[in-house]
């Protein structure tokens, strides 16, 4: 099992580039609740159902407020707790008992502007700190865009453990075999492989589907192609990559989509590059996928990971943004019909953007 530890100067890095969005500003700091936010200034992962608060002054110093126990290394000047449970049970009002030890801990906030995050400043906080704010967080998911290397590192021991759960699953997917039983085991090689639970999991686990999460009864059919989403986090940074594959031989009509698709691959990794435009990107891709003659294209070409999911860039006709060198992100193409293609297929990669390109993260088998 890997070691990873928490890499305080690549955090006080990011905390840097914080503090020059900051300066740019009248603002007196940045305070940050969201847990993927204060993990990505301290270093320290919080689940979900706690509350954490990180307060960085413009003077570089960093305050972390951590719910129950306070970690033993952190990138924080102060670290100071607050009970998030009483006798073992889970406090429901952790945000305000958040609040009232950031304040008590870092003085008066009332006389000062306060970057915050508008989505997680609640109202008990503008009454408890200062309402005197200003909106930073479009600014930190620019930021969290360009991965350090302890980030890229974590990402890719994700991305590693969906290799093992691809092989597994090939010598798993059968005629006959449950969604279920798929489900289960590749959830297992994922933890064995960690050897810790998942942080987050996902997220299609269904045959004959474009996807969803495994059904309870459905067994797959001899003809059926059984696309495999795979997202498990690690210690908060997520894999988002995808494999399809054929519960028997592939078909006529199947292995066209698919040579369909490895084009489009070879498009976005010969053209990505930095300044490369996303939804231009994906306009060419799609275009690609419309020669096709069984099978249509109608989702996004794919996205940005690390602490969510879903972050930029976006390659989406709905966005307009430009690949970055550090951009971590999927390509996504697939093609779906539900009688021809029973009922389609997505093969999905991950790339880091370099600075001449982008480098596969994902380089495992791309098979029917």
């Amino acid at each position: 099992m890997k070691q990873f530890n928490i890499d305080v100067e690549a955090c006080r890095r990011r905390q840097q580039r914080l503090l020059q969005v900051l300066s740019e500003t009248d603002a007196s700091g940045a305070i940050v609740f969201d847990n993927a936010n204060v993990q990505w200034l301290t270093g320290v992962y919080f689940p979900p159902i706690f509350v954490s608060a990180a307060y960085l002054s413009v003077d570089g110093s960093m305050t972390l407020i951590a719910p129950h126990k306070a970690p033993p290394v952190a990138a924080a000047d102060i670290v100071e707790r607050y009970d998030a449970k009483f006798h073992s049970t889970m406090r429901n009002d952790q945000f305000d008992a958040c609040v009232q030890k950031l304040r008590e801990v870092g003085g008066d906030f009332s006389g000062s502007r306060m970057g915050v995050e508008y989505s997680h400043f609640a109202a008990h906080a503008a009454v408890n700190l200062t309402d005197n704010i200003l909106d930073v967080e479009p600014d930190l998911y620019q930021l969290r865009r360009k991965k350090e290397p302890d980030e890229l590192a974590l990402i890719k021991h994700a991305i590693d453990a969906t290799g093992l759960m691809y092989e597994k699953a090939r010598e798993m997917i059968v005629p006959g075999v449950s969604e279920i039983e798929v489900f289960n085991e590749l959830q297992k090689t994922a933890v064995d492989y960690f050897g810790e639970p998942l942080t987050g999991t996902g997220n299609d686990y269904q045959c004959c589907s474009r996807g969803g999460p495994p059904r309870g009864g459905k067994l797959a059919n001899p003809g059926e192609l059984y696309i495999l989403d795979l997202g498990p986090a690690f210690r908060g940074y997520f894999a988002d990559n995808a494999r399809t594959i054929a519960v028997s031989k592939a078909d006529k009509n199947q292995q066209t989509a698919w040579d369909f698709i490895m084009r489009a691959f070879d498009h976005v990794e010969s053209e990505t590059r930095p300044g490369k435009n996303c939804r231009e990107l994906f306009e060419e891709v799609q275009a690609i996928l419309d020669q096709s003659p069984v099978g249509v294209f109608n989702h996004h070409l794919g996205h940005g990971i690390g602490l969510f999911p879903h972050e930029g860039p976006h390659l989406n006709p709905n966005w307009n943004d430009t690949f970055e060198i550090g951009d971590v992100f999927t390509a996504e193409p697939g093609l779906y019909d539900p009688d021809t293609l029973r009922a389609g297929m997505r093969i999905e990669n991950d790339y880091v953007v370099t600075e001449t390109g982008v480098e596969n993260l994902t380089d495992f088998d791309l098979s029917l």
